[in-house]
């Protein structure tokens, strides 16, 4: 599993170091899941952002506009309606082997993380191409398909367009 630090040594050192659990803690039991440790450890480090102006991230403490929570009542909502749900391998979801959204691109990509069909295996990432039929699982933890990202490898999303130097991060406004 790839590492905060390793993310750190691309994306920069991160300034929003949350600590509080009680917001991931409310989402949880409000969606009925855990989300990976990983995934909240990003989100709490670097807090509600943009990467390299294309990948958006959200936290759960977000105000309204930025809200982690928000956003995936808003989007298994969408991706619950019938004509919505073929674009997916499986359900929008808690329940095992389903998808819960976790983050967005302004490319037009919808980035999930699959629900484990075992609690002792690992989440995986699917990512959506929303302008087509078209998704991709990568059998990757969410760092890990962050850092494949972050170096530029084709994950769906295309990081060196949009940050041909170098990746970088900036807060939500």
């Amino acid at each position: 599993m790839a590492t905060l630090s390793e993310i750190q040594a691309l994306l920069g050192e991160p300034r929003f170091n949350w600590s509080d659990p009680a917001p991931w803690i409310e989402l949880e039991q409000e969606l009925g899941i855990e989300f990976p440790a990983d995934f909240r450890e990003i989100v709490d480090a670097y807090g509600s952002i943009s990467v390299n102006g294309q990948l958006s991230l959200k936290h759960p403490a977000g105000h309204l506009l930025h809200s982690l929570g928000k956003d995936i009542r808003l989007d298994l909502e969408l991706w619950r309606e019938e004509d919505m749900a073929e674009y997916l391998p499986s359900p929008v979801g808690a329940n095992p082997g389903e998808l819960m959204p976790a983050a967005t691109a302004t490319t037009g990509e919808a980035v999930f993380l699959r629900v484990p069909d075992d609690p002792s295996s690992p989440w995986r990432v699917v990512v959506q191409e929303f302008d087509s039929p078209a998704w991709t699982l990568y059998e990757m933890t969410f760092s890990e398909w962050l850092l494949d990202y972050l170096r530029g490898r084709d994950v769906t999303l295309c990081s060196r367009n949009f940050a041909p130097d170098r990746p970088f991060y900036e807060f939500l406004p």
